[in-house]
Order: C-alpha cells, then structure tokens, then sequence
C-alpha cells in the first residue's frame, strides 16, 4: 500500500524497513536516538529497534566517522549521520584514506558496507557551516559513491541500495524540499538502481541536466518553457561517482544543446565535468556551447540571502533561451 509522505518520512521508512530486513544495520550519530534526528529522520526508530542499533553519540565527527569504518570491516552495516555537510570534514580522513580505500588495500578481503547520511545544501536560512553543497569533494575520490535523492520516492529506493551497497556511500539529502512536498511511496523493500540517471522528462530540444534540490526548480522551468515551445528533457543524475555518462551523452545527442544545473559554487563542480565529458564524447552532436546554472563561487550568504545565491527557474529559462538562441 502507498501513502503520500514527504522526503524526511521517506529517509525514516527506508532507515525502519532496512533495519528490519537485516539485524547488521546499525544506526549512529549525533542526537539520532534520543531526538530522533536534528529534522527528525530517525525518529521512533530507538524505541522500534533499541539502544544497541540506534546509537547516540557525541559530537565529534572524526569518530563517527572511525567507528563506522571499523564496525562496516567486521561485518555490520552502520548509517552513519552527519547533522550538516558543513560538519562533514573531520569525517573525510576516514573516508578517504580507509574506507573508499579498503577493497584495493585488501585485495577484497575487506570491504566497507556504510553510508554517511548528511542533509546538504540552502535554502532554510540557517546559520554558517550549515548550508554548504560541497558534493564534488566527495565525488573526486574513488571508491566512494555519492548519492543525491530528489524526491521521496527516490530518497526510499536509494537509500535502501546504499545500505544494501558493499562499498562506502556519501548519502546526501537535500534539506531545502526534506518537507517540500509529498509524493506516493510504496514500503515494498525495492531498491532503486545506483549509478543510474533518472529521465524525470522527455523531451526533443535541449537537455537539462540537474540533481538534489534543483531538481524542483528545473522541472518547473521545464514546464514554462514547454509553454513556450521549447521541449525540454530532465535527467536527475543521482549518482555523481560514479556518472551515468551514457545516459547523458545519449539524450545530449539527440538533443543537441545541454543546460546543466546545480546549486554548488561553478568553479570546478560536477558540472564543469559532465560538460568535458560532453565536449570531448559528443562534441560533433552539439548545435551550441553547454551552459551551466549554479550557485557562486562564495560562501554562501546567510539567511535571507541564500535566496539570492540559489539557481532559480528565472536563471534556468534565461539560460535555455540562450542556447536556442544561438546559431
């Protein structure tokens, strides 16, 4: 049976329906038990599954992030949850110099089943540290997959396939639509695939390509813009490492102009290298340069301000139009 429930719901069924699947899925994190979560993603679970799978612990993220390495290499399957991306730093030691690097240091007999959960992103007008979209320093480092759910369906379909993953997965969520709106979810156990773009529209004239919170603004451009003639396609990325690069030069081929779209800084985000990807395996197929619409290269404003930072779909129909209109 389906109900209409909201991103965060979709996180606690996809947390609950994990851990009663399989008795290794251990939860920890700062305030995750007693609290339920600093928005709640947790809560009820403590009392469902006790205090022995459902771990407060102190803050300090450096040690989050060692004891979910050391309990994913002694065979248990820890969610690890960073309150804020901006926290998520002292707990990238951890990830990129063990877990991403377990596999190959061990030549498989060791692996690192876990997950670092993070809300990530602007637009709830919080405070410093608290809003950053930093998902490319993640996804530079190999062995570590990196997954950005846009919508409550997919929020429960992958995160159940990064618990399930044997290697380490960077889950971030995007905090701005965690309440945004509510979808149907089915709380069947189907995982959604890893590392497989989402075609969320088709469309014959222009790609636009997007992940995360973005998502939103995007479909809605897409609609506007179909109002005025112009056949946008939408593919939500999803998995950032690894890039479903066939998915994207297949629609960027037939569709001949690419817009992409996300709301960390411009210098040196996925963006910059899907567009290389394009240029260099479709170059014959573009009829005009790829544009990007992203956030600046500055720290993020606070408050209010982070309105002013944030792609809107003004900035993604204005860029859209520039590329049909070139020649």
């Amino acid at each position: 049976m389906s109900n209409a429930i909201t991103m965060i719901e979709a996180v606690n069924l996809a947390l609950a329906r994990a851990m009663t699947d399989d008795p290794d899925v251990i939860l920890l994190g700062e305030d995750i038990a007693t609290n339920g979560g600093v928005f709640r993603a947790t809560v009820g679970l403590l009392e469902q599954f006790g205090e022995r799978r459902v771990i407060d612990t102190p803050l300090a993220e450096t040690m989050i992030g060692g004891l979910a390495v050391g309990m994913s290499t002694q065979g248990l399957r820890p969610v690890a949850e960073i309150q804020f991306m901006g926290f998520i730093l002292p707990a990238l030691d951890h990830l990129i110099a063990h877990a991403a690097r377990m596999r190959n240091r061990t030549r498989g007999r060791l692996h690192c089943p876990l997950v670092l959960r993070a809300p990530f992103g602007g637009g709830i007008r919080a405070p410093e540290h608290h809003s950053e979209s930093t998902e490319t320093l993640m996804a530079h480092i190999p062995g570590l997959r990196v997954v950005i759910p846009s919508s409550p369906a997919r929020a429960y379909g992958l995160l159940l396939a990064a618990i399930r993953c044997n290697d380490p997965v960077v889950f971030l969520e995007p905090k701005r639509i965690y309440r945004a709106s509510k979808t149907l979810v089915e709380d069947n156990g189907q995982a959604l695939p890893l590392d497989t773009c989402f075609t969320l529209r088709e469309g014959g004239d222009i790609t636009l390509i997007c992940w995360g919170a973005v998502v939103q603004e995007t479909l809605e451009a897409a609609t506007r813009l179909a109002d005025k003639g112009i056949s946008c396609e939408v593919i939500d990325v999803a998995t950032l490492n690894p890039i479903d690069h066939d998915t994207l030069l297949a629609s960027v081929s037939r569709t001949g102009r690419c817009v992409i779209i996300h709301e960390a800084p411009r210098h040196g985000g996925m963006g910059a290298e899907i567009a290389a990807t394009l240029a260099e395996k479709a170059l014959l197929s573009l009829q005009a340069p790829i544009r990007r619409v992203t956030g600046y290269d500055a720290v993020m404003p606070y408050y209010r301000n982070e309105q002013i930072y944030l792609p809107s779909v003004e900035d993604i129909i204005s860029a859209v139009e520039q590329t049909m209109e070139f020649v």
